[in-house]
């Protein structure tokens, strides 16, 4: 069921994806060789209790940690650990959640560690310029899912790219998760019409290579199927009367 937010409601995510996105910039100022993935979970997890908000992710279904955090050919989902050590000219991708006040931000960045080669570079642009253009396109009640999702897609693939079809963006609020599904894919002039009052994580996931992936055998880690690097970006929206409002940026 999709749920509609008053002004209120949003203004209770706008705080929430605030603290999304700082927790963001903190992973993002530390992020260099030599530190493990399992620092930079602590660090997000004493941040965002710290804002007196909880960490959307820890034990959501089980998953072990407060933060995704996902490098090279690991699209999304990877899980921090004490032996999982950054590497100069790695790519890293955090996918970050908070709650505050019973109510769900949602954001997701990719980043390089130190020097990293000017084709990962690219392709951690274009991811983001795919979050963008798909936002820009976005005219309440007149868009539909398909729309968007054909905006992302044909941006990615005009560079060659692949764009992942098993993991899409969300509606999101109370839950972190709420219908509808957000393809980051679609054929235009399909799919319902985004509408005021809603709320979406809209967030590419764009592969150098393929656009097939595989699920490891922890359950939750997705790899590109040729292993080639992968970026991920992603907001938390509302579609308001205003226009789009990015309320984790």
């Amino acid at each position: 069921m999709i749920t509609i937010k008053t002004d209120s409601q949003i203004a209770c995510m706008r705080k929430a994806n605030q603290i999304v996105r700082d927790t963001l910039n903190l992973l993002r100022d530390h992020t260099k060789a030599g530190v493990s993935t399992w620092e930079l979970n602590i660090l997000a997890h004493e941040y965002i209790l710290s804002q007196n908000a909880k960490p959307s992710f820890l034990h959501y279904n089980g998953f072990p940690a407060s933060i995704c955090v996902s490098v090279d050919c690991e699209v999304v989902h990877g899980i921090p650990s004490k032996r999982k050590i950054l590497q100069e000219g790695q790519i890293v991708s955090y996918d970050c959640g908070a709650i505050y006040e019973g109510w769900h931000g949602d954001a997701a960045r990719t980043v390089g560690v130190g020097l990293i080669s000017p084709e990962c570079q690219q392709l951690i642009d274009v991811t983001e310029q795919c979050f963008f253009k798909g936002v820009q396109s976005i005219v309440a009640g007149e868009t539909r899912l398909g729309d968007l999702g054909h905006v992302i897609q044909s941006y990615a693939e005009s560079f060659g790219y692949g764009v992942v079809r098993e993991l899409v963006g969300h509606g999101i609020g109370r839950e972190m998760h709420e219908d509808p599904e957000v393809p980051n894919f679609g054929i235009a002039g399909h799919g319902m019409r985004l509408s005021e009052g809603m709320t979406i994580a809209i967030e590419p996931m764009i592969n150098m290579g393929t656009a097939r992936v595989d699920w490891m055998e922890d359950g939750w880690t997705v790899k590109t199927k040729d292993r080639k690097p992968s970026a991920h970006y992603e907001n938390t929206v509302a579609i308001t009367s205003h226009g789009v409002e990015i309320l984790s940026l």
